[in-house]
Protein backbone atom coordinates (compact mmCIF):
# COMPACT_ATOMS: atom_id res chain seq x y z
CA UNK A 1 0.00 0.00 0.00
CA UNK A 2 1.33 3.76 -0.82
CA UNK A 3 1.85 4.58 2.73
CA UNK A 4 2.34 8.56 3.08
CA UNK A 5 4.68 9.16 6.41
CA UNK A 6 3.58 11.25 8.79
CA UNK A 7 4.33 14.50 9.39
CA UNK A 8 7.40 14.61 11.77
CA UNK A 9 8.78 11.92 9.63
CA UNK A 10 8.39 14.24 6.33
CA UNK A 11 9.98 16.85 8.50
CA UNK A 12 12.91 14.69 9.49
CA UNK A 13 13.12 13.08 5.85
CA UNK A 14 13.01 16.86 4.29
CA UNK A 15 16.51 17.55 5.93
CA UNK A 16 19.52 17.39 4.43
CA UNK A 17 17.88 15.37 1.37
CA UNK A 18 18.88 16.38 -1.59
CA UNK A 19 15.58 16.04 -3.31
CA UNK A 20 14.50 18.99 -1.56
CA UNK A 21 17.61 20.97 -2.60
CA UNK A 22 17.03 20.41 -6.52
CA UNK A 23 15.83 23.70 -8.31
CA UNK A 24 13.02 21.78 -9.89
CA UNK A 25 10.16 19.44 -9.11
CA UNK A 26 11.49 16.08 -8.94
CA UNK A 27 7.94 14.67 -10.09
CA UNK A 28 8.88 15.88 -13.49
CA UNK A 29 11.86 13.32 -13.41
CA UNK A 30 9.42 10.61 -12.42
CA UNK A 31 7.52 11.67 -15.16
CA UNK A 32 10.02 11.50 -17.62
CA UNK A 33 10.95 7.86 -16.32
CA UNK A 34 7.61 7.14 -16.70
CA UNK A 35 7.61 8.19 -20.12
CA UNK A 36 10.63 6.01 -21.11
CA UNK A 37 8.99 3.04 -19.42
CA UNK A 38 5.47 3.82 -21.77
CA UNK A 39 7.82 4.11 -24.60
CA UNK A 40 9.77 0.55 -24.01
CA UNK A 41 6.40 -0.90 -23.56
CA UNK A 42 6.10 -1.19 -27.24
CA UNK A 43 7.52 -4.84 -27.58
CA UNK A 44 4.38 -5.63 -26.04
CA UNK A 45 1.80 -3.50 -27.64
CA UNK A 46 0.01 -4.50 -30.94
CA UNK A 47 1.80 -2.18 -33.23
CA UNK A 48 5.17 -3.77 -33.13
CA UNK A 49 3.72 -7.44 -32.67
CA UNK A 50 1.58 -7.02 -36.00
CA UNK A 51 4.98 -6.32 -37.53
CA UNK A 52 6.47 -9.94 -36.64
CA UNK A 53 2.79 -11.74 -38.09
CA UNK A 54 3.68 -12.38 -41.74
CA UNK A 55 7.43 -13.54 -40.69
CA UNK A 56 6.76 -15.90 -38.25
CA UNK A 57 3.59 -17.30 -40.46
CA UNK A 58 6.68 -17.71 -43.45
CA UNK A 59 8.75 -19.21 -40.79
CA UNK A 60 6.83 -21.98 -39.63
CA UNK A 61 4.26 -22.50 -41.70
CA UNK A 62 1.29 -21.70 -39.36
CA UNK A 63 -2.03 -20.24 -40.63
CA UNK A 64 -3.40 -17.24 -40.03
CA UNK A 65 -6.19 -18.20 -37.93
CA UNK A 66 -3.92 -19.94 -35.43
CA UNK A 67 -1.24 -16.88 -34.58
CA UNK A 68 -4.00 -14.60 -34.53
CA UNK A 69 -6.10 -16.95 -32.04
CA UNK A 70 -2.89 -17.24 -29.99
CA UNK A 71 -2.53 -13.49 -29.84
CA UNK A 72 -6.10 -13.23 -29.22
CA UNK A 73 -5.88 -16.19 -25.92
CA UNK A 74 -2.23 -14.55 -25.17
CA UNK A 75 -4.05 -11.51 -24.59
CA UNK A 76 -6.73 -11.89 -22.82
CA UNK A 77 -5.14 -14.24 -20.20
CA UNK A 78 -3.22 -11.00 -19.72
CA UNK A 79 -5.81 -9.96 -17.12
CA UNK A 80 -2.95 -11.94 -14.55
CA UNK A 81 -0.74 -9.11 -15.03
CA UNK A 82 -2.96 -6.26 -14.79
CA UNK A 83 -4.06 -7.66 -11.72
CA UNK A 84 -0.91 -8.74 -9.84
CA UNK A 85 0.79 -5.29 -11.42
CA UNK A 86 -1.60 -3.35 -9.82
CA UNK A 87 -1.35 -5.47 -6.02
CA UNK A 88 2.74 -5.56 -6.27
CA UNK A 89 2.73 -1.17 -7.07
CA UNK A 90 0.21 -1.02 -4.21
CA UNK A 91 2.16 -2.98 -1.93
CA UNK A 92 5.60 -2.64 -3.18
CA UNK A 93 6.08 0.12 -4.86
CA UNK A 94 7.11 1.86 -7.80
CA UNK A 95 10.81 0.82 -7.36
CA UNK A 96 10.50 -2.68 -6.64
CA UNK A 97 7.31 -3.43 -9.08
CA UNK A 98 8.97 -1.42 -11.89
CA UNK A 99 12.20 -3.48 -11.42
CA UNK A 100 10.84 -6.91 -11.54
CA UNK A 101 8.62 -5.95 -14.44
CA UNK A 102 11.44 -4.47 -16.30
CA UNK A 103 13.53 -7.85 -15.73
CA UNK A 104 11.04 -10.62 -16.86
CA UNK A 105 9.69 -8.06 -19.39
CA UNK A 106 13.23 -8.18 -21.33
CA UNK A 107 13.22 -11.69 -20.57
CA UNK A 108 9.81 -12.59 -22.30
CA UNK A 109 11.04 -10.54 -25.15
CA UNK A 110 14.62 -12.67 -25.59
CA UNK A 111 12.60 -15.63 -25.08
CA UNK A 112 9.98 -14.54 -27.92
CA UNK A 113 13.05 -14.87 -30.54
CA UNK A 114 13.38 -18.43 -29.80
CA UNK A 115 9.72 -19.96 -30.14
CA UNK A 116 9.58 -23.43 -32.08
CA UNK A 117 5.69 -24.39 -31.09
CA UNK A 118 2.26 -22.73 -31.50
CA UNK A 119 2.22 -23.17 -27.13
CA UNK A 120 5.43 -21.71 -27.06
CA UNK A 121 4.18 -18.51 -29.28
CA UNK A 122 0.91 -18.71 -26.30
CA UNK A 123 2.91 -18.26 -23.60
CA UNK A 124 5.26 -15.80 -25.70
CA UNK A 125 2.57 -13.72 -26.20
CA UNK A 126 0.72 -13.87 -22.93
CA UNK A 127 4.66 -12.64 -21.84
CA UNK A 128 4.84 -10.04 -23.60
CA UNK A 129 1.47 -8.33 -23.38
CA UNK A 130 1.14 -9.13 -19.54
CA UNK A 131 4.20 -7.47 -18.89
CA UNK A 132 4.39 -4.61 -21.62
CA UNK A 133 0.38 -3.96 -22.75
CA UNK A 134 -0.10 -4.03 -19.23
CA UNK A 135 2.20 -3.88 -16.59
CA UNK A 136 4.55 -1.57 -18.14
CA UNK A 137 2.32 0.63 -18.75
CA UNK A 138 -0.02 0.72 -15.62
CA UNK A 139 3.11 0.93 -13.07
CA UNK A 140 4.43 4.04 -14.74
CA UNK A 141 1.18 5.93 -15.57
CA UNK A 142 0.57 5.00 -11.49
CA UNK A 143 3.59 6.58 -10.47
CA UNK A 144 3.31 9.90 -12.26
CA UNK A 145 -0.48 9.97 -10.49
CA UNK A 146 1.13 9.29 -7.41
CA UNK A 147 3.42 12.74 -7.94
CA UNK A 148 1.20 14.76 -9.11
CA UNK A 149 -2.35 15.94 -7.91
CA UNK A 150 -3.44 19.65 -9.42
CA UNK A 151 -0.77 18.91 -12.31
CA UNK A 152 -1.92 15.48 -12.88
CA UNK A 153 -3.48 16.13 -16.89
CA UNK A 154 -0.82 17.83 -17.71
CA UNK A 155 1.99 15.33 -16.30
CA UNK A 156 0.22 12.37 -17.40
CA UNK A 157 -0.21 13.79 -20.99
CA UNK A 158 3.82 14.32 -20.73
CA UNK A 159 4.19 10.48 -19.87
CA UNK A 160 1.55 9.29 -22.51
CA UNK A 161 3.66 11.06 -25.49
CA UNK A 162 6.02 8.03 -25.06
CA UNK A 163 2.99 6.25 -26.50
CA UNK A 164 2.59 7.44 -29.58
CA UNK A 165 6.49 8.34 -30.31
CA UNK A 166 7.10 3.99 -29.48
CA UNK A 167 4.66 3.57 -31.86
CA UNK A 168 6.33 5.75 -35.11
CA UNK A 169 9.82 4.63 -34.11
CA UNK A 170 9.70 1.09 -33.19
CA UNK A 171 8.28 -0.09 -36.62
CA UNK A 172 10.45 1.25 -39.29
CA UNK A 173 13.62 0.14 -36.58
CA UNK A 174 12.36 -3.55 -36.51
CA UNK A 175 11.29 -3.66 -39.82
CA UNK A 176 15.30 -2.89 -40.84
CA UNK A 177 16.30 -4.95 -38.44
CA UNK A 178 13.72 -8.27 -39.69
CA UNK A 179 15.21 -7.27 -43.44
CA UNK A 180 19.20 -7.51 -42.47
CA UNK A 181 18.91 -10.37 -40.64
CA UNK A 182 15.88 -11.98 -39.27
CA UNK A 183 12.92 -11.62 -36.77
CA UNK A 184 14.25 -13.81 -33.93
CA UNK A 185 17.07 -11.11 -33.62
CA UNK A 186 14.97 -8.32 -33.66
CA UNK A 187 13.32 -9.91 -30.38
CA UNK A 188 16.25 -10.72 -29.02
CA UNK A 189 17.29 -6.65 -29.48
CA UNK A 190 14.42 -5.86 -27.73
CA UNK A 191 14.90 -8.08 -24.53
CA UNK A 192 18.68 -6.32 -24.33
CA UNK A 193 17.19 -2.66 -24.83
CA UNK A 194 14.64 -3.11 -21.92
CA UNK A 195 17.16 -4.36 -19.50
CA UNK A 196 19.49 -1.96 -20.45
CA UNK A 197 17.28 1.14 -20.44
CA UNK A 198 14.99 0.06 -17.64
CA UNK A 199 16.70 -1.57 -15.21
CA UNK A 200 18.82 1.48 -14.45
CA UNK A 201 16.08 3.90 -14.60
CA UNK A 202 14.08 2.25 -11.74
CA UNK A 203 17.04 1.37 -9.65
CA UNK A 204 18.55 4.82 -9.28
CA UNK A 205 15.58 7.23 -10.01
CA UNK A 206 12.56 6.06 -9.39
CA UNK A 207 11.12 6.58 -5.70
CA UNK A 208 8.06 5.43 -4.01
CA UNK A 209 5.98 8.60 -3.46
CA UNK A 210 7.18 12.51 -2.93
CA UNK A 211 6.09 12.26 0.88
CA UNK A 212 8.69 9.25 1.42
CA UNK A 213 11.65 11.92 0.44
CA UNK A 214 10.34 15.17 2.22
CA UNK A 215 7.87 16.55 -1.01
CA UNK A 216 4.58 16.76 -1.68
CA UNK A 217 2.91 15.98 -5.34
CA UNK A 218 3.01 19.00 -7.73
CA UNK A 219 6.70 19.36 -6.21
CA UNK A 220 5.46 21.42 -3.39
CA UNK A 221 7.87 21.58 -0.39
CA UNK A 222 5.73 22.97 2.46
CA UNK A 223 6.58 21.22 5.55
CA UNK A 224 2.90 22.82 6.98
CA UNK A 225 0.26 20.74 8.32
CA UNK A 226 -1.09 18.43 5.76
CA UNK A 227 -4.70 17.06 5.81
CA UNK A 228 -5.38 13.13 6.23
CA UNK A 229 -5.96 12.95 2.85
CA UNK A 230 -2.29 13.99 1.54
CA UNK A 231 -2.74 17.39 0.33
CA UNK A 232 -1.37 20.39 2.08
CA UNK A 233 -3.66 22.66 3.12
CA UNK A 234 -1.83 26.03 1.77
CA UNK A 235 -3.77 25.25 -1.56
CA UNK A 236 -3.61 21.63 -2.75
CA UNK A 237 -6.91 20.23 -3.33
CA UNK A 238 -8.13 17.98 -0.59
CA UNK A 239 -8.19 14.26 -1.93
CA UNK A 240 -10.07 11.37 -0.68
CA UNK A 241 -8.60 8.07 -0.84
CA UNK A 242 -10.82 5.17 -2.06
CA UNK A 243 -9.92 1.02 -0.98
CA UNK A 244 -10.92 -1.52 -4.24
CA UNK A 245 -13.55 -2.88 -2.17
CA UNK A 246 -15.42 0.65 -1.81
CA UNK A 247 -14.88 2.18 -5.34
CA UNK A 248 -16.35 -0.98 -7.04
CA UNK A 249 -19.59 -0.44 -4.92
CA UNK A 250 -19.97 3.38 -6.78
CA UNK A 251 -21.86 3.72 -10.09
CA UNK A 252 -18.79 5.94 -11.45
CA UNK A 253 -16.40 2.90 -11.18
CA UNK A 254 -18.19 0.50 -13.59
CA UNK A 255 -19.55 3.75 -15.65
CA UNK A 256 -15.44 4.63 -16.35
CA UNK A 257 -14.92 0.75 -17.24
CA UNK A 258 -17.51 0.50 -19.62
CA UNK A 259 -16.35 3.64 -21.26
CA UNK A 260 -12.94 1.99 -21.53
CA UNK A 261 -14.05 -0.63 -24.03
CA UNK A 262 -14.60 0.62 -27.16
CA UNK A 263 -10.44 2.08 -27.82
CA UNK A 264 -9.16 -0.71 -26.70
CA UNK A 265 -11.34 -2.87 -28.57
CA UNK A 266 -12.10 -1.59 -31.63
CA UNK A 267 -8.22 0.20 -31.91
CA UNK A 268 -6.72 -2.59 -31.17
CA UNK A 269 -8.88 -4.32 -34.15
CA UNK A 270 -8.51 -1.59 -36.31
CA UNK A 271 -4.22 -1.40 -35.81
CA UNK A 272 -3.80 -4.84 -36.01
CA UNK A 273 -5.89 -5.51 -39.67
CA UNK A 274 -4.66 -1.23 -40.03
CA UNK A 275 -2.63 -2.42 -43.56
CA UNK A 276 -5.70 -4.75 -45.03
CA UNK A 277 -8.12 -2.35 -44.54
CA UNK A 278 -5.77 -0.08 -46.07
CA UNK A 279 -5.81 -2.08 -49.21
CA UNK A 280 -9.29 -3.05 -49.02
CA UNK A 281 -10.07 0.17 -49.51
CA UNK A 282 -7.43 0.65 -52.24
CA UNK A 283 -4.63 2.49 -50.52
CA UNK A 284 -1.20 0.92 -51.17
CA UNK A 285 0.73 -0.86 -48.53
CA UNK A 286 3.68 1.81 -48.25
CA UNK A 287 0.90 4.59 -48.14
CA UNK A 288 -1.00 2.77 -45.50
CA UNK A 289 2.08 2.39 -43.53
CA UNK A 290 2.47 6.19 -43.79
CA UNK A 291 -0.54 6.75 -42.26
CA UNK A 292 -0.18 4.63 -39.55
CA UNK A 293 3.07 6.82 -38.43
CA UNK A 294 0.96 9.97 -39.59
CA UNK A 295 -1.97 8.40 -36.80
CA UNK A 296 1.04 8.38 -34.35
CA UNK A 297 2.21 12.28 -34.73
CA UNK A 298 -1.45 12.71 -34.62
CA UNK A 299 -1.98 10.91 -31.23
CA UNK A 300 1.11 12.61 -30.01
CA UNK A 301 -0.69 16.32 -30.49
CA UNK A 302 -4.15 14.38 -29.01
CA UNK A 303 -1.90 13.30 -25.76
CA UNK A 304 -0.89 17.09 -25.00
CA UNK A 305 -4.18 18.34 -25.80
CA UNK A 306 -6.03 16.08 -23.94
CA UNK A 307 -3.73 16.57 -21.00
CA UNK A 308 -4.02 20.62 -20.91
CA UNK A 309 -8.19 19.74 -21.40
CA UNK A 310 -8.07 17.71 -18.45
CA UNK A 311 -6.76 19.73 -16.15
CA UNK A 312 -9.64 22.49 -16.64
CA UNK A 313 -12.86 20.48 -17.60
CA UNK A 314 -14.14 17.62 -16.31
CA UNK A 315 -12.45 14.29 -16.88
CA UNK A 316 -16.13 12.63 -18.48
CA UNK A 317 -16.37 15.17 -20.98
CA UNK A 318 -12.63 14.87 -22.66
CA UNK A 319 -13.39 10.79 -21.91
CA UNK A 320 -16.63 11.10 -24.01
CA UNK A 321 -15.09 13.53 -26.82
CA UNK A 322 -12.52 10.78 -27.48
CA UNK A 323 -15.49 8.51 -27.59
CA UNK A 324 -17.20 10.65 -30.34
CA UNK A 325 -13.64 11.10 -32.54
CA UNK A 326 -13.26 7.38 -32.56
CA UNK A 327 -16.74 6.99 -34.05
CA UNK A 328 -15.72 9.71 -36.66
CA UNK A 329 -12.78 7.76 -37.46
CA UNK A 330 -14.94 4.43 -37.95
CA UNK A 331 -17.58 6.28 -39.68
CA UNK A 332 -15.02 7.79 -42.16
CA UNK A 333 -13.42 4.10 -43.01
CA UNK A 334 -16.66 3.69 -44.74
CA UNK A 335 -15.88 6.72 -47.27
CA UNK A 336 -12.23 5.89 -48.18
CA UNK A 337 -11.55 5.82 -51.76
CA UNK A 338 -7.88 7.44 -51.99
CA UNK A 339 -4.34 8.34 -49.92
CA UNK A 340 -6.25 11.48 -48.63
CA UNK A 341 -8.86 10.17 -47.12
CA UNK A 342 -6.71 6.94 -45.37
CA UNK A 343 -4.79 10.25 -43.89
CA UNK A 344 -8.24 12.13 -42.69
CA UNK A 345 -8.97 9.07 -40.60
CA UNK A 346 -5.42 8.77 -39.35
CA UNK A 347 -6.55 12.41 -38.05
CA UNK A 348 -9.25 11.22 -36.14
CA UNK A 349 -8.05 7.86 -34.99
CA UNK A 350 -4.61 9.67 -33.88
CA UNK A 351 -6.70 12.18 -32.06
CA UNK A 352 -9.47 9.47 -29.79
CA UNK A 353 -6.38 7.54 -29.18
CA UNK A 354 -4.55 10.73 -27.90
CA UNK A 355 -7.63 11.79 -25.69
CA UNK A 356 -9.18 8.55 -24.89
CA UNK A 357 -5.80 7.00 -23.68
CA UNK A 358 -4.31 9.95 -21.66
CA UNK A 359 -8.18 10.48 -19.64
CA UNK A 360 -8.31 7.00 -18.78
CA UNK A 361 -5.14 7.08 -17.04
CA UNK A 362 -5.96 10.79 -14.95
CA UNK A 363 -9.79 10.09 -14.74
CA UNK A 364 -9.06 6.84 -11.67
CA UNK A 365 -6.74 9.00 -9.26
CA UNK A 366 -9.01 12.20 -9.59
CA UNK A 367 -12.06 9.96 -8.36
CA UNK A 368 -10.73 7.64 -6.23
CA UNK A 369 -7.34 9.11 -5.02
CA UNK A 370 -3.72 7.78 -5.06
CA UNK A 371 -3.20 5.23 -1.59
CA UNK A 372 -5.24 2.26 -3.87
CA UNK A 373 -4.37 3.38 -7.23
CA UNK A 374 -2.52 0.43 -8.35
CA UNK A 375 -5.47 -2.05 -6.85
CA UNK A 376 -8.19 0.10 -8.46
CA UNK A 377 -6.28 0.44 -11.88
CA UNK A 378 -5.55 -3.21 -11.96
CA UNK A 379 -8.92 -4.49 -12.05
CA UNK A 380 -10.23 -1.82 -14.24
CA UNK A 381 -7.20 -3.00 -16.53
CA UNK A 382 -9.19 -6.53 -16.84
CA UNK A 383 -11.80 -5.34 -19.07
CA UNK A 384 -9.87 -3.46 -21.59
CA UNK A 385 -7.11 -5.95 -21.76
CA UNK A 386 -10.18 -8.33 -22.68
CA UNK A 387 -11.50 -6.27 -25.38
CA UNK A 388 -8.32 -5.71 -26.54
CA UNK A 389 -7.81 -9.20 -27.22
CA UNK A 390 -11.06 -10.25 -28.38
CA UNK A 391 -11.22 -7.32 -31.00
CA UNK A 392 -9.39 -8.40 -33.88
CA UNK A 393 -10.74 -11.54 -34.03
CA UNK A 394 -14.41 -10.53 -35.29
CA UNK A 395 -12.68 -7.76 -37.73
CA UNK A 396 -10.83 -10.63 -39.35
CA UNK A 397 -13.68 -13.49 -39.46
CA UNK A 398 -15.99 -10.81 -41.26
CA UNK A 399 -13.04 -9.65 -43.92
CA UNK A 400 -12.59 -12.99 -44.26
CA UNK A 401 -16.03 -13.99 -45.04
CA UNK A 402 -16.79 -10.55 -46.79
CA UNK A 403 -13.97 -9.33 -47.99
CA UNK A 404 -14.28 -5.98 -46.49
CA UNK A 405 -14.29 -4.28 -43.10
CA UNK A 406 -17.81 -2.37 -43.40
CA UNK A 407 -20.24 -4.83 -41.89
CA UNK A 408 -17.78 -4.96 -38.93
CA UNK A 409 -17.27 -1.51 -38.72
CA UNK A 410 -21.14 -0.66 -38.39
CA UNK A 411 -21.68 -3.63 -36.50
CA UNK A 412 -19.58 -1.93 -33.69
CA UNK A 413 -20.20 1.74 -34.35
CA UNK A 414 -22.83 2.02 -31.49
CA UNK A 415 -20.23 0.62 -28.66
CA UNK A 416 -18.47 4.48 -28.75
CA UNK A 417 -22.06 6.37 -28.80
CA UNK A 418 -23.43 4.27 -25.60
CA UNK A 419 -19.97 4.37 -24.02
CA UNK A 420 -19.43 8.19 -24.65
CA UNK A 421 -22.70 8.28 -22.96
CA UNK A 422 -21.69 6.73 -19.74
CA UNK A 423 -18.73 8.14 -20.05
CA UNK A 424 -20.79 11.79 -19.46
CA UNK A 425 -23.03 10.08 -16.83
CA UNK A 426 -19.74 9.29 -14.89
CA UNK A 427 -19.78 12.19 -12.37
CA UNK A 428 -17.29 12.42 -9.38
CA UNK A 429 -18.27 9.66 -6.55
CA UNK A 430 -19.47 10.91 -2.95
CA UNK A 431 -18.56 9.08 0.03
CA UNK A 432 -21.28 8.59 2.37
CA UNK A 433 -21.52 10.31 5.69
CA UNK A 434 -21.17 7.29 7.33
CA UNK A 435 -18.84 5.20 5.44
CA UNK A 436 -15.60 3.91 6.98
CA UNK A 437 -12.25 6.12 5.81
CA UNK A 438 -9.91 4.58 3.74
Amino acid sequence: MQQQPSEPNRQQSAQGNWYTRLPFNYGWAIAAVSGIGVFMSSPGQTHVVSIFVDPIIEETGWSRTLVSGLYSAGSISAIVGAVLAGRAFDRFGARISLTATAALFGLAAFLMGKITTPMQLFFGFFAIRSLGQTAMTLIPTSMVSIWFVRLRGRATAFTMLAGPAGQAAFPPILQAVISGSDWRSAWTLMGVAIWAVMLSLAIFLVRRTPESIGLLPDGDRSTGRTSTAGSSSTGQQQEEHWKLGEAVRTRSFWLIWIAGFPLSLIGTALTFHHISLMKSKGVDGDVAAGILSFMAIVALVGTFLGGWLLDRFPNRVVLAAGQALLAGAMLWTLMISSPWEGFVYGLLMGSAQGFVMTANVVIWPNYFGRRHLGAIRGAAAVGMVVSGGLGPLPFGYVFDLTNNYNIAVLGFIAMPIVCGMAALLATPPVRHRNAVPA
